[in-house]
């Protein structure tokens, strides 16, 4: 009687456990179509003829217009607007990663006085609302003369990334080994050799996932420039010149050049995120397997 209601007991169990496969995988198709299916739109909109767009949106393409990408990288100026972007984020994200990575360190391996109430300060930075510091980013910013120009957009993007930065790091530097950073310092290493040529290599995967969090973050923030560089259409970062791009339609109608630029400014996220998901995964996960 027993090896009987047990043997139930375990059909039963497996039949709840099928149907909850059933029930994830299915979810799990629908949300990855969900988050596709609009990347894909994009991408077929960006190679249809103009004529195409207007008369059938959501149809399939019945011609190729590579013309698209050249219209949008030239005619719209989507090759400066790409560029001003990369350059705003090659100091931001130098800069985010180097000082928070420092600030990091020393929060997670040294005790001092005022240790948690610093770590908690920039924990707490993580809850104050962009929008409520743009008005006085625009005084300061026009106070130090750093108003509509790249440098002021660096360092905005560094103080806006730095909490986050901070808080991911701390927890992934206290999960690092302490005998490695004791052998060097009874080696003679300083402190700095010690951060940049032992800790910074062992954390190296947290490293890399909160540069591909920063990355993403930069790259697609439109409110920051949009208030605090609203000078020369030449300084303006790739979500600015996007935006007037889609504004302009009203009066050209170029909805080709539009979803290639849309396109264009995809292509770099994907690239990182493919190129560095293992990365990424193995630094999300790194403080729970240590």
């Amino acid at each position: 009687m027993s090896d009987t209601s047990e043997q139930k007991q375990g059909a039963s169990g497996d039949r709840t456990g099928g149907v909850l496969n059933v029930f994830a995988h299915s979810f799990l198709v629908v949300w990855v179509f969900m988050a596709a299916a609009p990347l894909v739109w994009v991408v077929i909109s960006s190679i249809r003829p103009h004529s195409d767009l207007v008369s059938e949106p959501f149809g399939l393409p019945t011609g190729f217009e590579w013309d698209n990408f050249t219209n949008a990288w030239t005619n719209a100026d989507i090759g400066r607007y790409t560029l001003n972007s990369l350059i705003v984020l090659a100091g931001s994200l130098t800069g985010t990663m180097l000082l928070g990575s420092m600030a990091a360190y020393v929060l997670a391996r040294f005790s001092f006085r005022g240790n948690r109430v610093i770590h908690t300060l920039f924990v707490g930075g993580m809850m104050f609302p962009v929008f409520l510091a743009l008005v006085p980013l625009f005084f300061i910013l026009n106070n130090f003369g750093l108003l509509n120009t790249r440098q002021g957009l660096i360092v905005v993007y560094i103080a806006y990334s730095l909490p986050f930065t901070i808080f991911f790091l701390v927890a992934f530097f206290r999960t690092l080994p302490t005998g490695v950073q004791e052998a060097a310092t009874l080696d003679g290493a300083s402190h700095t050799r010690t951060f940049f040529q032992i800790m910074m290599p062992m954390a190296r995967p947290g490293l890399i996932s909160i540069g591909i969090f920063n990355f993403l973050g930069q790259w697609n923030q439109f409110v920051l420039p949009r208030v605090l560089n609203v000078g020369s259409p030449d300084d303006a970062v790739l979500p600015q010149g996007l935006a007037a791009l889609m504004v302009q339609q009203g009066y050209e109608g170029d909805w080709g050049a539009l979803y290639a630029g849309v396109t264009m400014a995809m292509l770099p996220v994907l690239v990182v995120y493919v190129t560095f998901q293992r990365q990424v995964q193995s630094g999300l996960t790194a403080g729970a397997v240590r």
